[in-house]
């Protein structure tokens, strides 16, 4: 990755797209981003056209949350238990027959809220088994001593999927919700039959018996890390506070007056931000503080929040998220640097659960806490109380775990 426009890539990463256990798992992760990044314009979209109620884009979140909550440790399990590629496969099988029967119900004129939320849940569900298998599975195909060079790689292709799909999911619902949702079931059949050839560099032997105790260890792990416990306690609230993502179908729709193609563009705007952030950090990485670097990028997350909430102008508000995207973006680097290096590969599925379950339930909680408050407040008041919320966080979280802002490197 690199600064600007994005160059030739370098002599590793080249080296690791050549490879073809590492290519094919990059291909397939590439396509499940680009499909999930769709979804979150189609269903955001449709569900706001069918009932015109912030209260109902809320209940998107939290039925995807339930979802998430209810399988996300036994997801972790079985990633560490059963054959990651398969794992994987599946799910992104699960996702991609899902995304076709909301093309079927879209085009055939049946589909309706109830369906959706139905579809959203199975999506979610199958997402909290995919995800700890896919972030498990990536050691496994990459040649010793490329795994960070690798993770910089994957993280790469889902920003840009996180660019190009909400774009691209706006510009095709204009020709109607069943046309995103086919484009979505294509995406997720083909990365599923990706991850089903891929032959591991090297296989991890299950170690832990299936019992209550094996499928809550990454729990206890996470527990008894100070740092990493307040790493991924601070994501969930402050994006649990700030999730004002959750109102961009409002804001397209009421506030700013664009179209389905405005959603697409709003959608992609953090990700743009986080993509030129992840480019700047690889030419310049953080050497040290990281964590006060991590409190203070928060902190900025929650005040470009605010500035987006009072925005009236596309522009201005494009800007704004871009912003968000970016302050994101580092205490995403921290956070996955510190769980990488401090987990044993033989729990790398269970800790990567934990990670998953609190990323997911900070935006997912998020989406229902706003379109709660909207329901209750309006957009615009709910968007900048929760700007302001994450920064008062920020500040909490930096009394409660001093280790955290004392973190120096990440080595």
């Amino acid at each position: 990755m690199s600064t600007g426009p994005i160059t030739m890539p370098s002599p590793k990463a080249a080296a690791l797209l050549r490879h073809k256990p590492f290519r094919l798992f990059f291909m397939a992760r590439g396509m499940s981003g680009f499909a999930y990044q769709i979804a979150t314009v189609a269903v955001g979209w449709q569900v706001y056209a069918l009932t015109h109620s912030a209260f109902a884009l809320g209940m998107v979140g939290l039925v995807q949350f339930v979802a998430l909550a209810g399988l996300s440790f036994v997801g972790g399990h079985a990633a560490d238990k059963y054959e990651r590629r398969r794992v994987a496969q599946i799910c992104q099988s699960i996702e991609g027959l899902m995304a076709a029967v909301l093309a079927w119900g879209s085009l055939a004129g049946w589909l309706r809220v109830p369906e959706i939320f139905v579809a959203v849940a199975v999506l979610g569900a199958a997402r909290s088994f995919e995800s700890p298998a896919v972030s498990a599975l990536l050691p496994g195909v990459v040649p010793a001593g490329l795994l960070q060079k690798a993770t910089a790689l994957t993280t790469g292709v889902f920003q840009m999927a996180a660019v190009a799909g909400p774009a691209l999911g706006g510009l095709l619902y204009a020709f109607g919700p069943g046309v995103p949702y086919s484009v979505m079931a294509l995406c997720w059949l083909l990365s599923g039959t990706l991850n089903g050839t891929i032959q591991l560099e090297r296989k991890v032997e299950a170690k832990t018996p299936p019992d209550f105790r094996a499928v809550f260890a990454g729990v206890g792990f996470v527990r008894r890390n100070p740092a990493i416990l307040g790493t991924i306690s601070l994501d969930l609230f402050a994006v649990l506070l700030g999730g004002a993502t959750a109102l961009l179908p409002i804001y397209a729709h009421d506030i700013l007056h664009t179209g389905p193609w405005g959603l697409g563009v709003l959608r992609a705007a953090p990700a743009v931000g986080a993509l030129c952030m992840t480019a700047f950090l690889a030419r310049f990485p953080i050497t040290r503080r990281v964590g006060m670097r991590m409190f203070q990028a928060v902190i900025m997350f929650g005040l470009a929040t605010v500035a987006f909430a009072l925005s009236r102008r596309l522009a201005f508000s494009l800007l704004a998220l871009a912003a968000m995207g970016a302050a994101d973006t580092i205490s995403v680097i921290i956070r996955l640097s510190l769980v990488q290096l401090a987990t044993p590969d033989d729990m790398r599925g269970r800790v990567g659960a934990v990670n998953y379950l609190f990323i997911n339930a900070s935006n997912l909680l998020g989406e229902f806490e706003s379109g709660i408050t909207a329901a209750l407040l309006g957009a615009v008041p709910a968007a900048a109380l929760g700007g302001v919320g994450t920064v008062l966080v920020a500040l909490l979280w930096m009394k409660l775990f001093p280790a955290l802002r004392d973190v120096e490197r990440l080595e």
